[in-house]
């Protein structure tokens, strides 16, 4: 055969499968585009310089194993779709004489025009797009870059050699495809369908189970540890209930319906729902793998939406005071030497302080049985549950009253007790070697001190009546812990009204005063809200802008599922409604019949996404206090506008693919 002869053959099933093969590709040219957007960040010296950039460089290293992941997943699954569309015509090739190695050569041409179409197209598309991506990260930043672009050798190497790799596992796998098949089976593999399978009760059952057990865990579940530790297992329970459901649930869904004779037999209904038992396990499968997509946008994006858009309101909880002296010293003397060096700088550079917040505490670790709390490690390190082990703070009476403004009062055994992240339902508390108290409500408020918020676990704040009795637990625990004794803190911090920048300044002289003045060696540290919010906001921008381009990304192999699904069912049904059109049915009643397949089954993914992330969200809210959120009712707003304008697109693009089918099946002419 001619040289040429391959490559032509090859160029001419892809143009005249154009309907298939168009969206494969412009998939394929969307991941290399993301993939080398997000590595060309990655290896980005303008991201580098930029505040908080070392942090969103790690996000996005993380963010380029993901995507590669996901297009490998992705691409070999679109593309059994184009194997099974094309087996036919292999078959008659077979027949006509062209042998296994000869179809082998077709593929290969096949896989080298999409691979470098592919590879050409998303690279030029992702040079092209990658200053804006940049300014975009500049402004999540807070920051600004030149105009000057760039081409990163390291982002082309890497993205084209992942890519080359997918291709080449994919090509293996079609080979393996067509060798194995015998002409007569690649001839008749669109006319092969599954057989319609039986309701699995039993897989039904162990779904919903599955599913119940996820929900009860994400609505139990009441302290942020114990979230972090079961989120992932919740996850994996969701993921295989939902496709037990989809696959084995719709199928006895389906024989329900059937059994519903009013139902069941109506021109509308009796054409889809014939036709989804028939192939349901496929069709089971693929909706599943919708609504898991669905699922994983709208967790992503309302989750990392909600870090983003209350991130300033994070960075004051953990920095309440724009500059902080943070003292470890027992000698009040060496606290007040620190005091007076910060006030000694404001002095010189004409600055007043305001908002002073000063007071001391013990801060310790403890495991909480009941209302017993146990210092000793060797007492629970055998069963030893990390959500029961607390932060405790232990505060004097007078510094609260201080800062609150209030007057409390403690008669002796008695504390003031909050709890930040669960509730406190005892009226006593017993603290190893430290005694019984009886126990009052404390407000609040006092949380809003700046030493909480970086917390994983539970904090405890337990206001005691005086300085003394915070030395003598300060005195039980240090022989406790021994070498990881705790230490008394003295907290100061104030605000300033002069500019970022000159905070930065006299935050680095006080800390450089203080250092050189410290004869005594006093641990000490110096924060400045000023200076920490550059990584704050990279970090909390890196989360953004990596959830709306992993967002992008799911929703783009959520849309090309559907619009598979939609193609390779119509071109199944085309022959079984032509009979029907001969023998009577109207355009009118097919286009009815779409709609009730669409209505029945295909909604269903965007439904149970729904109540997936519904049930999600208290999981997701306690695992936001990992990162200092805590205001669940901007996490709430955002997850309901994410789920409606996700609403709007996903039926869009319903409506779109819908009119794909129906034009396979009414034999592409219009009504």
């Amino acid at each position: 055969m001619r040289l040429g002869f391959y490559p032509k053959l090859a160029l001419t099933g892809i143009t005249k499968n154009k309907k298939t093969y168009f969206p494969y590709i412009l998939t394929s040219v969307g991941m290399v585009m993301m993939l080398y957007i997000v590595s060309f960040l990655t290896y980005s010296d303008s991201v580098k310089l930029m505040p908080g950039g070392d942090t969103v460089r790690g996000f996005l290293g993380l963010g380029c194993t993901v995507i590669g992941i996901f297009s490998t997943i992705l691409l070999f699954y679109t593309n059994s779709f184009l194997i099974r569309r094309r087996k036919k015509e292999f078959g008659l090739y077979n027949i006509l004489g062209m042998g296994k190695r000869n179809l082998a050569r077709v593929l290969i041409w096949e896989t080298v025009i999409i691979a470098a179409i592919s590879m050409g197209a998303g690279l030029g598309c992702g040079i092209l797009f990658s200053k804006a991506a940049e300014l975009f990260m500049a402004n999540v930043l807070d920051s600004t870059v030149g105009f000057a672009f760039q081409i990163t050798a390291d982002a082309i190497i890497m993205t084209v050699g992942w890519f080359c790799v997918i291709f080449v596992l994919i090509l293996l796998n079609s080979l393996r495809q067509i060798h194995l098949a015998k002409p007569i089976e690649l001839m008749r593999s669109e006319a092969v369908g599954e057989k319609p399978p039986k309701a699995n009760w039993i897989l039904t059952i162990l779904g919903v189970a599955l599913l119940a057990g996820a929900y009860y865990l994400a609505v139990t579940i009441k302290d942020p540890v114990s979230a972090m530790l079961w989120f992932f297992a919740a996850v994996i329970m969701v993921i295989l209930a939902t496709y037990m459901l989809f696959i084995a649930g719709s199928v006895a869904l389906c024989r329900l319906l059937q059994k519903n004779k009013g139902y069941y037999y109506n021109t509308s209904h009796f054409i889809s729902v014939s036709s989804m038992v028939y192939r349901m396990k496929r069709n089971g499968a693929g909706l599943a793998s919708i609504c898991i997509l669905s699922t994983m946008v709208l967790v992503m994006i309302s989750s990392t939406s909600s870090l983003f858009v209350g991130r300033e309101d994070t960075l004051r909880g953990r920095y309440p005071r724009n500059i902080v002296v943070d003292t470890l010293a027992e000698d009040g003397t060496e606290t007040e030497k620190m005091h007076q060096i910060a006030l000694d700088v404001l002095d010189e550079h004409d600055e007043n302080p305001t908002g002073l917040l000063h007071y001391r505490y013990l801060d310790m670790g403890g495991y909480m049985d009941g209302n017993q709390i146990y210092l000793d490690p060797e007492a629970y390190e055998s069963s030893i549950d990390y959500s029961r082990v607390n932060q405790l703070f232990i505060v004097p009476l007078e510094d609260y009253n201080q800062v609150m403004g209030t007057s409390e009062t403690l008669s002796e055994g008695e504390i003031l007790l909050y709890s930040t992240k669960e509730d406190f339902e005892y009226d006593t508390m017993t603290i190893e070697n430290c005694g019984t108290f009886k126990v009052k409500p404390a407000d609040k408020g006092f949380v809003r001190n700046g030493v909480d918020t970086s917390q994983i676990m539970n904090s405890l704040f337990i206001i005691v009546p005086d300085m003394k009795t915070v030395e003598r637990m300060y005195t039980e625990q240090a022989m406790i812990y021994q070498e990881n004794q705790s230490y008394i803190h003295d907290y100061f911090g104030f605000d300033l009204e002069c500019s970022e920048e000159k905070q930065v300044e006299i935050y680095k002289e006080i800390y450089h005063t203080i250092e050189d003045s410290n004869t005594e060696e006093t641990d000490f540290n110096v924060e400045c809200v000023a200076a920490e919010r550059a990584d704050f906001n990279g970090l909390y921008g890196g989360f953004f802008f990596l959830g709306i381009l992993l967002g992008l990304v799911f929703i783009c192999g959520a849309v090309l599922i559907m619009y598979y699904k939609q193609i390779i069912e119509g071109y199944e049904d085309q022959s079984r409604f032509e009979i029907l059109q001969k023998v009577g049915m109207t355009k009118k009643e097919i286009r009815k019949s779409i709609n009730s397949q669409i209505l029945t089954v295909f909604f269903m993914p965007l439904l149970t996404a729904g109540l997936h992330t519904a049930f999600a969200f208290p999981l997701v809210s306690k695992m936001m206090m990992l990162f200092g959120v805590s205001n669940d009712r901007l996490l709430l707003m955002v997850t309901g506008g994410s789920f409606l304008i996700f609403a709007g697109f996903y039926i869009l693009v319903y409506l779109l693919t819908s009119k794909a089918y129906y034009g396979i099946v009414s034999g592409n002419t219009a009504e």
